[in-house]
């Protein structure tokens, strides 16, 4: 269970968020167009960020710069 201490994990690097336009999630309501979020797990397809809520949350990279 390695996800149980990503939050105390040092970032990885930081990422701009580009869009919120997602097909099937709402997604706005975590993310806001503009912010940085700090990176603390990358996989092939997923981002995992501290969003606004202050919890660690996976999100597709297309979101980000």
């Amino acid at each position: 269970m390695i996800h149980t201490n990503w939050a105390t994990k040092p970032t990885l690097k930081t990422v701009k968020c580009v869009h919120t336009d997602a097909k099937k999630f709402l997604v706005s309501n975590v993310l806001t167009v503009g912010n940085t979020y700090e990176v603390k797990n990358e996989t092939e397809e997923f981002l995992f960020v501290i969003d606004n809520t202050g919890k660690i949350g996976g999100y597709y990279k297309e979101y980000f710069q």
